[in-house]
């Protein structure tokens, strides 16, 4: 990955089916892509496996895959890469929403009906339609978060190694489609609907697809483990992530059904951070 390359301020642009990514920012997997990212400015991406569908050349643009003109969604994108190449006019408006098409399509695949809200108490994220570089996780891969969110990470994060204490990000927003594509490798392994519910939302209600809540870890701490509560990193976001805007979403016992997370944190605001 060319994280040096990486432009300042960078966004993710976010349609339903596709997303706009900096080239500098995606991974090379093969010598030509490594060629066709050296030469891109921005590359379509299809948000369900991760395809890369065209890129946008100094030239114009290049399809990656057959009949792009078939994509779905890609009108919405290919108009939201003409806005993105035009004339900057100031700094972007606030993100919006992206509409909640095909949600209910994606929980009935699973077996889900309109009952799990109910019985969960959860409520519906839509994804943003930008998110901001928020530095990489701890895997080098691009942490996207909505603006204010991201700024806030990235000062608490600081803040805690003032006081000797390292923050990672696990990861940070996710889409409603790879968030199926979880449900739907655990099932492939064997597990139940059941067992999958209580470490993670059904897809449209995990607070990932909002791009303000982040998973955390600390150096030698695996990740996502309910032993991140031992380390002096938990015990430092339990201090001080209030002040920076963030609070914990799944303590013991919460009224949800999904077990025991410390290392889930969610932004609401520098000022009044949301209750779990």
């Amino acid at each position: 990955m060319r994280t040096n390359l990486a432009p300042l301020h960078a966004r993710l642009l976010n349609t339903p089916a596709i997303e706009l990514w900096p080239a500098p920012l995606l991974r090379a997997r093969s010598n030509g892509d490594a060629r066709l990212l050296a030469r891109a400015r921005t590359v379509l991406r299809r948000k369900r496996d991760g395809r890369y569908l065209a890129a946008a050349l100094d030239g114009g643009l290049m399809p990656l895959v057959p009949r792009l003109a078939d994509e779905a969604g890609i009108d919405k994108a290919l108009d939201l890469l003409e806005t993105q190449e035009g004339p900057r006019r100031g700094p972007p408006p606030p993100p919006g929403e992206l509409p909640l098409h095909g949600l209910r399509e994606r929980l009935e695949a699973l077996g889900l009906d309109d009952g799990y809200a109910t019985r969960t108490g959860l409520a519906l994220v839509a994804e943003p339609d930008w998110l901001l570089l928020a530095g990489f996780d701890r895997y080098r891969r691009p942490l996207w978060l909505r603006p204010a969110a991201a700024r806030a990470w990235q000062a608490m994060r600081a803040a805690a190694a003032a006081d000797g204490v390292t923050l990672e990000a696990i990861s940070g927003y996710r889409s409603h489609d790879y968030q199926l594509g979880i449900f739907e490798r655990k099932l492939a392994r064997g597990q139940s609907m059941a067992q999958i519910l209580q470490v993670n939302a059904a897809p449209g209600y995990s607070e990932h697809h909002g791009g303000d809540a982040l998973d955390i870890g600390t150096p030698g701490e695996p990740p996502a483990e309910a032993s991140f509560e031992a380390t002096p990193a938990f015990a430092w976001l339990r201090e001080h992530a209030a002040a920076h805007g963030f609070a914990m979403s799944y303590p013991r016992d919460n009224p949800h059904g999904i077990v025991y997370e410390p290392w889930h944190w969610r932004f609401s605001r520098w000022d009044s951070p949301r209750p779990s």
